[in-house]
């Protein structure tokens, strides 16, 4: 059953944004979305997986793709690490669809390197591009939110999902700038949700595990079963996270893979130890050592899954 002959889905009369969504996860979105009834904006500069060069074909692929189903997409090819990029990317939607409703931020790059041979340029690109790539069409919307909820003085009802990582959550050799951004991005998550619930939005992140360009440049040479890692699973957690079917979910990072659910928390304490007065000294911590790490390891613990 197409778009044409399927009863009207979850977001119909919803207008969605999906940054990266050209290709990998974020095609999957924009597609999954349109299928349940949302108006798109396909949003894709089309680089390589360096952040190289730029080309309108990916983005526009999937907006064909979405019509020849019977969705409403356009594609946009804004930059969206950037302020102008985002802001135009947020008002290509409301000038289109008359408003925006949904922001799924998906778009990424990566360049790996150990840290000691990290360039600063490959250290701000991938920044730029994820947390900056983030945070600055989330501005632009959030902007578009809270006026539509001071014009009416009710909640906005809206979404954001970001896109965080296993490997900005647990680290992973090789990907310090990586995963400095994609743990921001889960820190970012939770702070816009204290932030926007009282206007009616919700942010939540997935840290997803698929078969994309990110993953097989981390990756290299390791194969892949392509069937088990498909985009389109974490892909459904995104819009899951994103529709009507997940009110009263805020603030939450869910892992998303294939067969395996999970919600990941934050920094919690482990353990805690109290001093006998207000001051701590270097032998004083020394000798609580044991208490501080009864029952677990002090050493770096290992690398318990696979980037996005």
């Amino acid at each position: 059953m197409d778009a044409r002959t399927a009863p009207a889905g979850r977001f119909a009369g919803k207008t969605a944004i999906v940054t990266g969504a050209g290709r990998g996860i974020g095609r999957s979105e924009a597609l999954l979305l349109a299928r349940e009834g949302a108006s798109v904006v396909v949003n894709d500069l089309g680089t390589s997986v360096n952040g190289e060069g730029s080309d309108a074909s990916p983005a526009e692929q999937v907006v064909d793709e979405i019509r020849a189903a019977g969705g409403t997409a356009i594609a946009n090819t804004d930059d969206c690490s950037s302020w102008a990029g985002a802001e135009a990317l947020v008002q290509a939607a409301v000038d289109t669809y008359g408003q925006l409703d949904t922001l799924i931020c998906n778009a990424g790059i990566v360049r790996d390197r150990m840290s000691f041979n990290m360039t600063e340029a490959e250290f701000d690109a991938v920044v730029r591009v994820h947390l900056k790539g983030h945070f600055a069409p989330i501005h632009f919307a959030a902007h578009h939110w809270r006026e539509r909820w001071k014009a009416s003085g009710a909640p906005v009802d809206a979404t954001i999902v970001t896109t965080s990582s296993e490997a900005g959550l647990y680290g992973n050799a090789g990907q310090v700038n990586y995963v400095a951004a994609k743990a921001g991005i889960a820190g970012m998550t939770i702070t816009l949700a204290r932030e926007l619930e009282r206007i009616g939005v919700r942010v939540n992140s997935i840290a997803p595990v698929a078969a994309t360009r990110i993953l097989g440049t981390t990756e290299a040479g390791a194969a892949i079963d392509e069937a088990e890692l498909s985009p389109a699973t974490p892909a459904a957690g995104a819009v899951w996270l994103a529709s009507p079917l997940s009110v009263g979910i805020n603030g939450q990072v869910l892992k998303i893979a294939a067969g395996v659910a999970q919600i990941l928390e934050g920094w919690r304490p482990a353990s805690t130890v109290e001093a006998a007065s207000h001051a701590w000294s270097l032998d004083d911590l020394a000798a609580r050592r044991s208490e501080l790490f009864e029952g677990r390891s002090s050493e770096i613990p290992p690398f318990l899954a696979v980037a996005q």
